[in-house]
């Protein structure tokens, strides 16, 4: 047997708890991975809590879905890997885990240059981003205003814009703007005045907006600002955006990705792992905590600190 977390009734972070489960055994077109290092996301505690729907609980839900480990067994079908290969992989079901089966299309090489925290903190934040800015068709003759700069999202975001010649504009706190200048991006204060203070900093004008905060100044600022509303996106408020004109991807949106789509979310995470290999790209990693210490992890997200939280089994 190996331990997973998991819960069995919505609450706070103290629902969650360690539960024996068998050793996963790799089925076709999977691999079976010892966990290293699971990321820690948002998200996780959106659907441990509720607040994003996600069905009755009829039997002990696994958490995770994001993170890096070793190789143990290879499923039938699957070419490229062998038993002890350094991976990272994202979007499987329970990363909360000391062994978990992945389907080998989620799961890539990890370069001896990318540590296993790292890789754990890829997964959904580098997917949201590149596939966010891919459908933006986001450029060199853009100007981003990105809500939420000094966030896991929001630092991918940067990133890869700059890296596709894009000027950024990016808000955060005060405390956080060494961070997103080191990014490449132009730091904001959000509050009051924004919309002044993003005019000033980029006068020649906001062609696209993305919103990683979730916040009324943030969807004002950007329907104030950008001209054109299918260039404006939400990444937190998906429900709202219909009636705003604006696009939702992610975020409780009802509109379901394209294939094309996640395509690029995939992808992401490759690219995003050759450009750690070629000091071209970074994440920012905050605390690591246990896995028996789930819950404190989950504490630590919601009380807003920075740095991408990893579990380590």
């Amino acid at each position: 047997m190996t331990t997973a977390i998991a819960y069995t009734e919505f609450g706070g972070p103290e629902v969650l708890h360690e539960i024996p489960v068998p050793e996963p055994v790799p089925a076709a077109g999977q691999l079976a991975i010892r966990v290293t290092a699971a990321g820690v996301n948002p998200i996780d505690g959106k659907l441990r809590s509720g607040r994003r729907p996600s069905g009755e609980i009829t039997a002990p839900r696994r958490v995770g879905g994001d993170g890096a480990g070793v190789v143990t067994s290879v499923g039938e079908g699957v070419d490229g890997f062998r038993v002890g290969d350094p991976v990272v992989f994202a979007g499987a079901s329970g990363a909360y885990a000391t062994d978990v089966a992945v389907t080998a299309a989620h799961v890539f090489p990890r370069p001896p240059q990318v540590s296993a925290a790292e890789g754990a903190a890829l997964g959904i934040p580098i997917g949201t981003a590149y596939q966010t800015l891919r459908s933006l068709a986001v450029g060199s003759a853009d100007t981003l205003l990105v809500h939420g700069g000094s966030g896991a999202v929001g630092q991918a975001l940067i990133q890869f814009a700059v890296l596709w010649g894009a000027t950024v504009v990016a808000t955060s706190s005060e405390g956080r703007f060494d961070r997103v200048r080191e990014l490449g991006a132009l730091p904001v204060a959000y509050g009051e005045g924004l919309a002044d203070r993003v005019r000033a900093a980029a006068p020649q004008g906001v062609t696209v907006a993305i919103d990683a905060a979730g916040t009324d100044e943030a969807l004002q600022t950007s329907l104030e600002l950008v001209a054109d509303r299918q260039r404006i996106a939400t990444l937190v408020r998906g429900r709202d955006a219909a009636g705003l004109g604006i696009r939702a991807f992610s975020g409780g949106s009802p509109e379901p990705l394209t294939a094309q789509q996640q395509v690029w979310r995939t992808e992401a995470v490759p690219v995003a792992l050759a450009l750690m290999a070629a000091r071209s790209f970074s994440v920012e990693l905050g605390p690591s905590f246990a896995l028996a210490d789930a819950a404190e992890a989950h504490r630590a997200i919601e009380s807003g600190v920075p740095g991408k939280i990893t579990l380590v089994p």
